[in-house]
């Protein structure tokens, strides 16, 4: 009757034995990596803009010994501020010229845990548990996490141009920590540094990317009144009138303005009762530039600022003779090209 449990007590032993040195013959390793934060086109005068990203990890438990092992492994992924700034509240992306643009990654979908490590301040880093029980040798397992990335509205001096910044080494590390406990009888370790039974470290590069497209909205276009003159006038009737748009900050743009509807021989002419009054539109207070709509000849040319830009319209009605009484008008068809 005793014999039976000598044997199973010799092999026990003989097993805890042999497992007293599980270190050197079991193994744990883990990788990572992640897809890129796409933000896409930003507006500037537009709402904010969310992305997403998934990180995907696997760990590789082997070994002589590793079927008589559990393994309990605990993994931080950390990011530093990028290469586009020098910090992380608020996190900046740059053009090839220097512009930057703000956004920020957050852990959770309610975009309010700034993700980062223990060594960047108001930050948090990124925490998940991997299990392998016995009888699990020589297999891998792993999962996926979701990052969530913002660009805030309210940026209306965003300038023109391609944004981006890039995390890689140490900016985007992982940590991870194992125990390797005999039969599955253990804990997970207490940090992704220590308290197990070994530790590894490896990257995830990542970049993050946005836009912003040339673009132009008009505001406003006030009419141009030249009053009531007399029928035989001896000078000029001079008014002015204003265009209003805003364009996102180096917008290189061109105005135009047509004919009309009433012109002659590329003349503008007012009409009223089977009448016409000839006047021009000028770029210049002096009216020496006539506004046409033939681009990089007689178009207004500028740049957007981000903000609202106000252009003024020069109007001349030259003296003229015959002009019989009644109300005149034209309508002039402004034009954008940016």
């Amino acid at each position: 009757m005793n014999a039976p449990l000598r044997l199973f007590a010799l092999v026990l032993v003989a097993l805890l034995a042999l497992c007293g040195a599980r270190h050197a013959h079991a193994a744990t390793t883990c990788t990572a990596s992640m897809t890129n934060v796409a933000f896409g086109a930003v507006d500037p005068t537009g709402t904010l803009v969310d992305a997403t990203a998934t990180l995907t990890y696997q760990c590789t438990f082997s070994g002589v010994l590793s079927g008589l092992l559990g393994d309990y492994i605990t993994m931080c992924f950390n990011i530093g501020t990028g290469t586009g700034g020098t910090g992380a509240a608020p996190r900046t992306m740059r053009d090839t010229a220097g512009d930057t643009m703000n956004y920020q990654l957050y852990t959770d979908a309610a975009r309010s845990l700034i993700w980062g490590s223990s060594s960047v301040p108001g930050t948090s880093t990124l925490q998940t548990t991997l299990h392998f029980q016995i009888l699990s040798s020589g297999t891998s397992r792993g999962g996926t996490l979701t990052l969530y990335g913002r660009v805030p509205a309210g940026q209306t001096a965003l300038v023109v141009g391609t944004y981006g910044s890039s995390f890689s080494g140490g900016d985007a590390q992982m940590n991870y920590a194992y125990n390797e406990a005999l039969l599955d009888i253990g804990n997970y370790p207490a940090t992704c540094t220590s308290g197990g039974s070994g530790s590894g470290t490896t990257t995830y590069p990542f970049s993050v990317g946005a836009s912003v497209a040339p673009r132009c909205q008009f505001a406003t276009a006030s009419d141009m009144n030249f009053g009531s003159p007399a029928s035989n006038f001896g000078g000029n009737i001079d008014q002015t009138s204003g265009i209003s748009m805003t364009c996102t900050s180096g917008t290189a743009w061109q105005i135009g303005l047509d004919n009309g509807q009433n012109a002659l021989a590329g003349a503008r002419r007012m009409l009223g009762g089977g009448n016409t009054v000839v006047y021009e539109l000028y770029r210049d207070n002096g009216r020496t530039l006539r506004w046409g709509n033939t681009l990089n000849s007689d178009t207004l040319s500028g740049s957007g600022s981000g903000n609202t830009q106000t252009l003024s319209v020069y109007g001349r009605v030259a003296p003229q003779a015959g002009i019989a009484a009644g109300s005149y008008s034209d309508k002039i068809t402004v034009t954008i090209t940016y």
